[in-house]
C-alpha cells in the first residue's frame, strides 16, 4: 500500500555519507566516536549523577566499546546519529578529552523526527558544554539533514537537564505524565522541542 506523503528525508541521507564532525564554539568539537573513548564511556556511566538519569551502566571497557559499536552502526542504520564532544587540543585528526556526549536517537527519517539526548562528563560540568553542543547538533539536523522536529524529555526532577534544554532553544511543551522508569521508581517527564524555523539562538 503506498504513502501518501513522500519521506521527509529520503532512506540513504546518512547512511550514503561519512558522518561529520561538528565544531562548537570556544574550541571544542563533536567528532564520531572511536573505540579508543571506551575508558571515557566506562568512566561516565561509573558517575552517581548520570548513572541516576540511565537505565543501564557500564562495568567493563569491552561493555563501553560494544556501546560505541553500537553508537557507530546506528548511523549506517539510520536509527541514530552519535557523536564525542571533545576538546581537540590542538590535534588535527580531531583526538583529544572527551568532555561529553550528545546524540539523536529514535530517528524516524520519513517524517524528519528524532530525540536528542546528553550527558557531559562531572569535571566538565558548569561551562555551557550540553547547550552549546545540542545547539550545534540541532542546527546542523535542521538545515544539512532536513529534520522537521526534534525532542528532548528528561524526568521534571532533573533540573539541570531542563536548564540545558532552555538555553538552546528547546521549548518546555508539556509534562509526560510517569513517562520513564528509573532504577528508584516512574518519573514524570518534561517534553522539549524544537522545531524547524523555531529559530536558533547565537550564542550561548
Amino acid at each position: 500500500m503506498p504513502y501518501l506523503v513522500p519521506p521527509l528525508i529520503p532512506p540513504g541521507r546518512l547512511a550514503d555519507s561519512v558522518q561529520p564532525s561538528l565544531p562548537v564554539s570556544d574550541g571544542l568539537l563533536l567528532r564520531p566516536w572511536r573505540c579508543a573513548d571506551a575508558p571515557a564511556v566506562l568512566a561516565a556511566f561509573a558517575d552517581p549523577a548520570i548513572q541516576h538519569w540511565h537505565l543501564r551502566r557500564a562495568d567493563t571497557e569491552d561493555e563501553a566499546r560494544d556501546w560505541i559499536d553500537q553508537w557507530r552502526n546506528a548511523w549506517y542504520c539510520e536509527t541514530g546519529a552519535h557523536w564525542a564532544v571533545v576538546r581537540p587540543e590542538g590535534a588535527a585528526d580531531g583526538t583529544g578529552k572527551v568532555l561529553g556526549r550528545i546524540a539523536l536517537r529514535s530517528l524516524i527519517p520519513a517524517i524528519g523526527q528524532a530525540e536528542c539526548a546528553y550527558w557531559v562528563l562531572p569535571a566538565a560540568r558548569g561551562r555551557g558544554i550540553a547547550p552549546r553542543a545540542l545547539s550545534v547538533l540541532a542546527r546542523w539536523a535542521f538545515e544539512e539533514i532536513g529534520f522537521e522536529r526534534l525532542e528532548l524529555a528528561h524526568s521534571v526532577l532533573n533540573e539541570a537537564s531542563c536548564r540545558v534544554a532552555a538555553k538552546a532553544g528547546f521549548t518546555l511543551e508539556g509534562t509526560r505524565r510517569r513517562g520513564h522508569l528509573h532504577a528508584d521508581g516512574w518519573h514524570d517527564m518534561h517534553v522539549h522541542a524544537r522545531i524547524r524555523g523555531d529559530g536558533l539562538p547565537d550564542r550561548l
